[in-house]
């Protein structure tokens, strides 16, 4: 049996990076004013006054010492006065305030910023990640107020390997890349889309417990083809078309060379990238890298595990999976990438039999079902197309209305980016579905872009339906106390474990059978009690419990296929041994958790 206690003395020994009765001190080169200055040091009334002392502070300070929980209550006073105040007023003045005023304590305080965040995250997240986040991008330039992150443009090629050694952690863990080519379902947000991978990292800070201090948000700015970008007068960005083929591509080449460089260990995720690079750089870079693409791998596995929950709310084993017809509206990245993992999985309960999975699965995209016959096929949507007419007579082109009608679908799942493609018609088709209780799945982001409300899917579906969407919706009051369970199939449920279990087990690349066993991980998490109700996904206020179960399972994955390699004081051998609980316990332990060391000077 492994000792735990080495996991408690290699967790205690890491200074600030983990919550104590007693926090070690953390040695500082600056006083005065730049400790004021610096956001990570920084705890605005709360230095004690022997660490005024130290560090100079004595007098630029207001005289009371303010408590650690005094400033999170005074903080929490002023945002309740913010959501007064702005009653009333259109959602998004709403949400951009509530973005400002989180905004602004994040770049003062650290500590209590990301304490706030841990402590809300069901009612921050909202805020700091999608929906909100695609309004910040959209506006981004107008709301800059300090740089953020890292920019690699076009203009440094040759320079990045230098370029790397400007960030000043010695260590970084995990980095989220976007080039803002397809930012959400709002586009080309070209440099603006930085927003994505500074929300991102505070879920994984928030969610996972990664050091803050051991993250790097990235834009990768090849320019942007959004004309009214080009022309704002505003736009921090470079105003030259994108770059396309190699020469694009010996950019992000580049890049990942500079990251491999510097910090060999450390996580890539890509986010945001436009379809046809998020597919070419996941194969490019997957196995020569540890990184992964959260848009096709970690929405994969966001929905495979609701559609695992479907099948148990169903009162069915997880194993008839793979005798559910699903249909799937996007041939996106996202919309591709959901149904590779779910072939995979169907095939596997299937014996292992590939084509009887597919068979199961119906692809549509704006052109209608893709069939075989297809003019121009996109190579990622080929292994799906059906043959003309094998199923009821369905064609080239045929319409969802129709493929619903003659399908009469388990699940009806969309990518789309279109708002409102679920329309009422679509919804009704769904009540002949051969399912007891069929599932609809409006996964596109953000709000405006859901295929369709929670509130339209049980009206037009019928009370007995199972939802879930990308982005947040509230309950669906039935009558006769019956609630319509809204279920928000967010990213957040998985990325963070895949981060953080990756980087416990030390793998130098994110396998199939990593991610999978995350899904699986989360699509068991629920109890039946809560399936049976429609419940799918667990509240976001247990996210850190999450995700260290998620966590755990993708660490384990790693030791099974062979690939852990340790991480710190903890070895491989240490990791083979550790049992179910253990290796949870471990991910637990490992989670920095933000309180005030005490700080000490040292030239």
């Amino acid at each position: 049996m492994w000792n735990l206690a080495r996991v408690a003395a290699f967790v205690l020994s890491r200074s600030r990076r983990f919550s104590t009765a007693i926090p070690g001190p953390c040695i500082v080169h600056k006083r005065g004013t730049d400790i004021l200055h610096d956001p990570w040091f920084n705890k605005d009334t709360g230095f004690p006054l022997t660490e005024r002392d130290r560090l100079g502070l004595r007098g630029l300070l207001p005289p009371r010492v303010i408590s650690f929980e005094h400033q999170y209550a005074r903080f929490m006073e002023s945002f309740r006065s913010l959501e007064k105040n702005t009653e009333g007023q259109p959602n998004n003045v709403i949400s951009l305030a509530k973005w400002r005023i989180l905004n602004r304590l994040h770049d003062r305080n650290e500590t209590l910023y990301y304490r706030v965040l841990i402590d809300n995250i069901k009612d921050f997240a909202p805020i700091i990640y999608t929906p909100t986040v695609g309004l910040v991008c959209q506006n981004y330039s107008g709301l800059f107020r300090r740089p953020r992150g890292m920019y690699f443009s076009a203009k440094d090629k040759g320079e990045m390997m230098s370029m790397i050694y400007n960030w000043p952690a010695q260590e970084v863990d995990m980095i989220v890349l976007t080039d803002g080519s397809r930012i959400l379902g709002l586009g080309d947000l070209g440099v603006q889309g930085i927003g994505i991978p500074i929300g991102k990292l505070d879920v994984y800070v928030a969610a996972a417990g990664i050091n803050p201090q051991r993250i790097l948000p990235v834009m990768l700015d090849v320019g942007t083809n959004n004309q009214k970008l080009l022309e704002d007068r505003l736009y921090l960005g470079l105003r030259q078309p994108r770059l396309e083929g190699e020469e694009y591509l010996s950019i992000v080449d580049e890049f990942m060379e500079a990251v491999h460089a510097r910090w060999p260990k450390a996580i890539v995720q890509f986010e945001d990238f436009q379809m046809k690079w998020a597919f070419e750089t996941l194969e490019r870079y997957r196995k020569r890298f540890c990184m992964f693409n959260d848009d096709i791998q970690g929405t994969a596995g966001v929905a495979l595990a609701g559609l695992l929950g479907t099948v148990r709310a169903q009162g069915l084993s997880l194993t008839d999976f793979a005798d559910q017809k699903i249909v799937v509206v996007g041939a996106g990245s996202a919309g591709l990438g959901v149904l590779k993992m779910a072939v995979q999985a169907a095939a596997r309960m299937a014996g292992n039999n590939d084509t009887f999975a597919r068979n199961k699965f119906f692809l549509l995209d704006k052109d209608g079902l893709i069939t075989k016959e297809r003019k121009n096929l996109d190579p990622a949507a080929a292994p799906f197309a059906k043959d003309p007419g094998d199923f009821m007579g369905l064609r080239e082109g045929a319409s969802l209305l129709e493929v619903v009608r003659k399908v009469k679908p388990n699940v009806l799942l969309g990518l789309s980016g279109v708002g409102g493609v679920f329309n009422e018609e679509v919804l009704k088709a769904m009540r002949e579905s051969d399912s007891v209780k069929p599932a609809i799945f409006a996964m596109s982001n953000p709000t405006m872009n859901a295929e369709c409300t929670a509130a339209d899917a049980f009206k037009h579906a019928g009370e007995n339906i199972v939802f879930a969407s990308g982005s947040p919706f509230e309950n669906v009051d039935l009558g006769n106390g019956k609630i319509g369970h809204a279920n928000q199939a967010n990213n957040m449920y998985l990325f963070p474990g895949i981060g953080l279990g990756t980087l416990l087990s030390g793998a130098r690349f994110i396998t199939d059978g990593m991610l999978q066993q995350a899904a699986e991980c989360l699509a068991s998490y629920m109890t039946d009690e809560e399936i049976q109700k429609g419940i799918l996904y667990p509240s976001i206020d247990s996210i850190r419990d999450i995700t260290a179960e998620v966590g755990a399972a993708v660490l384990r994955a790693a030791v099974e296929e062979d690939l852990a390699e340790g991480h710190g004081e903890v070895g491989p051998r240490d990791l083979k041994h550790m049992s179910k609980e253990e290796t949870v316990e471990y991910v637990t332990r490992s989670m920095w958790f933000p309180v005030y060391s005490p700080l000490v000077h040292e030239k």
